[in-house]
């Protein structure tokens, strides 16, 4: 999966965080016996718990048909991959319709309809942008894109350049060389699909991860809601901020706080405004998002990573989103959150 310098996920410390998920849900663990699943999936790796009662389960069968899956994800949305239909649409350069699978669609109308709403704060054609910053390992300040070619990249980017038919399941461009990534809802896809899976397979309990993106139901072996670990947004160390219970929620955790440079005192975030073709200039250092599907909350964290606290906090007000903010200023960390955030978690001293 392509990986583009979008807003950085924060995954929570991966390892060291699922460790500490599955000491929280095994003290006591009478109830049940977890099943655990692991594997390397769009460039990352996925884990995946289950947690019900007296489960038969066979985990050889359940990882073979998860990671099918997970092969069908790529073969729709990864730009590695040539034959995927993200990028035979990217590999066309005409504006004559496309054919597409109901998936791809689906996952198409999400993003649109979140870049709608964040009046293109979120775009899933930012990649020339993303490509002109760079910010790769061998990124310099010298290297700094002058405005012509900021310019330039602004006019290959735009979300309304790309339509859709949900009854024809057709595609097109009205500008021929419109470029997608998936990259920043693509996980949270992936996260829905295995959630789903097991739903169908009976299961009432688990938890599903990709890449940190994350997806709860039910109850830990425990019979307690999930315990989640919320990372301290700390460039130099790894520690937990917050802990929150949860139960039957979508999970995106992105940040920028470990991936930025300063020049003549003007700090350069990682994050692009697709709107602008520059790097964000604000304090929010991470955003939560709690959501229905994992897809929702992918991208939400994305566009909040964009619009900042205060531009975020609003909309998610009047969207009625669950959101975490956590602002940092020199030391200080200071957080927002919305009443829908509150409604749906509970905190845990850490």
């Amino acid at each position: 999966m392509s990986l583009i310098n979008r807003p950085v996920k924060n995954y929570m410390f991966l390892a060291g965080f699922f460790l500490f998920v599955a000491l929280i849900s095994g003290c006591d663990s009478q109830r049940a016996t977890s099943v655990l699943l692991t594997g390397e999936t769009m460039g990352t790796s996925y884990h995946i718990t289950i947690a019900d009662e007296n489960s038969n389960t066979s985990k050889e069968r359940l990882k073979k048909e998860i990671d099918s899956k997970l092969i069908q994800v790529n073969e729709l949305f990864s730009t590695y991959i040539k034959s995927s239909e993200v990028s035979r649409f990217n590999a066309y350069h005409g504006v004559e319709a496309q054919k597409k699978s109901a998936e791809f669609i689906k996952v198409l109308a999400e993003a649109q309809r979140i870049s709608d709403i964040t009046q293109g704060a979120y775009d899933i054609t930012v990649g020339p942008l993303v490509n002109l910053w760079g910010f790769g390992p061998s990124f310099k300040e010298e290297d700094i894109p002058d405005l012509q070619k900021i310019e330039a990249a602004l006019s290959e980017v735009g979300y309304k350049n790309i339509v859709y038919d949900k009854q024809t399941n057709e595609v097109r461009k009205l500008k021929e060389s419109a470029y997608i990534d998936f990259s920043s809802i693509a996980k949270g896809y992936g996260v829905d699909v295995l959630s789903e899976f097991l739903g169908s397979e009976g299961y009432m309990n688990y938890m599903v991860e990709i890449g940190g993106e994350m997806r709860v139901k039910g109850v830990n072996s425990q019979g307690i809601k999930w315990r989640i670990a919320v990372e301290k947004p700390d460039s130099m160390t790894r520690s937990i901020y917050r802990v929150i219970s949860v139960t039957d929620v979508a999970i995106a955790t992105s940040g920028d706080y470990r991936n930025f440079f300063e020049k003549d005192g003007v700090r350069f975030s990682h994050t692009i405004d697709p709107t602008t073709g520059q790097p964000v200039q604000h304090d929010l250092a991470s955003v939560t998002v709690l959501s229905k599907s994992s897809m929702t909350a992918d991208a939400w964290a994305t566009a909040f990573m964009v619009l900042g606290d205060k531009k975020g906090y609003d909309l998610a007000i009047r969207n009625e989103l669950a959101v975490l903010f956590l602002v940092k200023k020199g030391d200080e960390i200071r957080e927002v959150s919305t009443p829908m955030f509150h409604k749906m978690t509970e905190e845990h001293s850490s």
